[in-house]
């Protein structure tokens, strides 16, 4: 039996109902408040988006007969489109007589042209054909025949751009042009105001509309929950619900959106309640917009409840309580949910990765992060910007510098988060040449820098003792009114200049700052002090520092170690009795190391390990041999009475107990990655240095100290330091 389909044709876009007036010509007139007349007049001329569409349009039917039943049904055959570039009129570099063509054509066929240009994503060349429309002449008979379906391919094209200049452009040619509006044409006006930035102009523009429909409403409040204008968005939504009583699920997933931007679990609950009364609690959108608040006010428990109750759970929905169990500090939570998800077989998205690849980061787990990327390429996200970003973070922590060049090689588009990952990349790891010239590389590209690509660079300069370039990016800085150099670019300097020993310098670079010294500022100073034992500076920085911060513990222990490298033994001790009485305890020092996926952590002389005779027999093997390669120990001790046998298991600092536990279950030329929560101290460098001669298949890395955090890239059987908090460490293990 043969199948019968009706298929529309011929559907021509009709010109909306002629008005006496437009409602927007307040905008660029006198404001003037609408009288009963045109109020009236448009009431009735609207029928709405649905009768525009259909009820205006004539539609003319033809009969397609199929194949038979048996046979089986073959797709019905599309319309091919001819390719824009195919009209001699819209070739790209057309000569002067090509453009007298397309001046001189028919309006309506440049309008046609314009909605081609339109549906193949052609917004630029839309607008110029526009453009050359308007100034072509033939005035008002050119002007009037620009119809809806041409001005809603426009607005289309300014929302794709999200340029505010056309879109003041196109909507002043409206307005001159008499254009009349309907309802449709009205909210795809709001929206368009919307999504270029106007808020000001768009919110004008709501309020003169002279009638206004539930998709009125959702657009403006959408629209001020993107530009964080959350209490206003709230607002609004109180309003719509006391008029119209009927928000719709829409609606109220963006008043949700509104309350996680405030942060407000008391709003949120309301909301939540209100979802029950109205019927809209088993919504998609709803229970996604909840999961998502819930989130990000901290509440984890009440998100699970939300996503245990979806009776269909959406990726969305899902990602949703991925990253609030991140958010939460709760990462390995966050992956048990990943991993529910990966069997529950819902199809991922990029955004899914995303997220999971930064938890991977987050824990230092590199092996699930190269999981998460196979799977992103898998799945045809490998050119994602968000995710491809995340991963060149991923391997830029990992020190894996090739990987996350690669990745971002292979970029379509790269965006300034992209650039500024790399570039903070390449200074974490000491290749600050690198990353100046991936600075320039991106300035040549026209893209501006922000704040933190300017910190990047400066750290870079910082890391690598590049002096002179770091004082030309801060001048450059400096001259630029839009980028002056913050607090954080001033810490940057006074860091630079203090490892230089330019301790002077620094000292005037605070001083002649345009605002008060930080704490930052202060800190970097305080510990070029420490580095280069100017005891007199040291403790200038540190009264200022402790007089902001009276009790934070890591400025304590940088005095401390002050102290105990000048000799002032005694001083050391006071400092030691101000922690005591103030109730400020110091946290041991931990390392940890991945062996077969399983983590092994290791304190300060420990001997809670299964394995820890094995692992002092071997320890103490390499020590014998680095003695013969000239291996000295420090035996600087924090007070008088240490005893010799405490100074002996000074050398059991905690990441030395790692790498030797790592060396007896790893074959050859396995990468041993150590993640710890403070910075090697200098002896345990030498240690580690002097491990690589001893043991087969290492090669050595450059070694470089950032800040208050010590990155080894010494490699010990392949042997990579990934730290990722700037802790500092006493000598004797502990760390704050």
């Amino acid at each position: 039996m043969d199948a019968i389909i009706f298929l529309p044709c011929n559907l021509p876009s009709s010109r909306s109902l002629k008005l006496s007036s437009s409602p927007f010509h307040s905008l660029f007139a006198p404001s003037e408040g609408y009288s009963d007349k045109k109020t009236n007049s448009f009431d009735q001329s609207i029928r709405g988006c649905n009768s525009l569409l259909y009820n205006e349009r004539r539609i003319s039917y033809f009969i397609v007969r199929c194949s038979s039943m048996e046979q089986g049904l073959k797709a019905r055959p599309m319309r091919k489109l001819m390719p824009v570039t195919d009209s001699p009129d819209l070739e790209q570099g057309s000569n002067e007589s090509n453009s007298t063509q397309i001046t001189q054509a028919h309006p309506s066929a440049l309008c046609h042209q314009i909605e081609r240009l339109v549906f193949f994503k052609k917004y630029k060349e839309a607008i110029e054909l526009f453009e050359i429309l308007e100034v072509g002449g033939k005035g008002r008979a050119r002007s009037e025949a620009i119809g809806t379906s041409t001005y809603d391919s426009l607005v289309t094209a300014c929302i794709s751009l999200k340029s505010a200049t056309v879109a003041r452009f196109i909507f002043r040619h409206m307005i001159e042009s008499e254009f009349n509006f309907d309802q449709y044409m009205m909210n795809r006006v709001l929206l368009m105001h919307l999504k270029c930035g106007m808020i000001v102009h768009a919110r004008r523009l709501f309020d003169e509309m002279p009638h206004k429909n539930l998709v009125s409403w959702n657009t403006i409040i959408s629209g001020l929950v993107n530009a964080g204008s959350y209490d206003e968005a709230l607002e609004m939504f109180l309003i719509i619900w006391e008029d119209l009583s009927d928000v719709g699920s829409r609606g109220l997933a963006t008043a949700i959106r509104a309350v996680a931007g405030l942060a407000s679990v008391a709003a949120g609950s309301q909301l939540h309640s209100l979802a029950f009364k109205i019927g809209l609690y088993d919504n998609l959108f709803v229970s996604c917009a909840l999961i998502d608040m819930y989130g990000k006010c901290g509440c984890i428990d009440e998100a699970r409840m939300v996503f245990d109750g979806m009776p269909e759970k959406h990726v969305v929905g899902w990602n949703s309580l991925i990253a609030g169990y991140a958010l939460s500090g709760y990462s390995e939570e966050a992956l048990k949910v990943y991993y529910e998800m990966q069997n529950s077989n819902v199809k991922m998205d990029h955004f899914t990765y995303s997220i999971i690849i930064r938890i991977c980061a987050r824990l230092g787990s590199l092996e699930q992060g190269k999981q998460a990327h196979a799977g992103l390429v898998r799945n045809g996200f490998g050119t994602d910007t968000v995710a491809c970003t995340a991963l060149v973070d991923l391997y830029c922590k990992w020190g894996r510098m090739d990987d996350a060049r690669n990745v971002f090689d292979k970029m379509s588009h790269k965006n300034l988060i992209s650039w500024n990952a790399l570039i903070g990349g390449y200074g974490n790891h000491g290749m600050g040449v690198e990353a100046v010239a991936m600075f320039e590389s991106m300035l040549k590209e026209g893209i501006v820098p922000n704040h933190v690509t300017f910190l990047a660079v400066l750290g870079a300069c910082s890391y690598s003792g590049m002096l002179s370039k770091g004082r030309e990016i801060f001048e450059l800085m400096a001259q630029d009114p839009r980028m002056k150099p913050r607090a954080m670019h001033y810490a940057c300097m006074i860091e630079l200049l203090g490892r230089e020993g330019l301790l002077d310098d620094a000292l005037a670079l605070i001083r002649n700052a345009p605002f008060s010294p930080t704490r930052n500022m202060w800190a970097a100073l305080f510990r070029a002090c420490r580095v280069h034992r100017n005891l007199e500076l040291g403790k200038l920085a540190a009264e200022k520092l402790l007089g902001m911060e009276p009790e934070k513990l890591g400025n304590y222990i940088v005095l401390l170690n002050l102290y105990n490298s000048s000799g002032r033994m005694n001083d050391a001790a006071k400092v030691l009795d101000s922690l005591m009485r103030k109730g400020l305890r110091l946290v041991p020092a931990c390392s940890w190391i991945e062996i077969k996926k399983e983590p092994h952590r290791f304190l300060f002389g420990d001997n809670s390990h299964p394995q820890s005779k094995e692992i002092y027999k071997r320890l103490d093997a390499l020590m014998q041999e680095i003695v013969k390669e000239g291996y000295l120990p420090q035996r600087r001790c924090l007070f008088p009475d240490v005893v010799e046998h405490d100074q002996i298991i000074l050398g059991y600092h905690s990441e030395i107990l790692a790498i030797t536990f790592g060396l007896l279950n790893t074959p050859e030329s396995t990468p041993l990655q150590v993640l710890q929560n403070h910075r090697v101290c200098d002896d345990c460098h030498c240690v580690i240095k002097l491990k690589r001669d001893c043991c087969e298949g290492c090669k050595p890395l450059s070694s470089f100290q950032k800040w208050g955090l010590f990155l080894c890239g010494v490699l010990v059987k392949t042997l990579l330091f990934a730290h990722y908090l700037p802790h500092i460490t006493l000598d004797d293990g502990f760390s704050c």
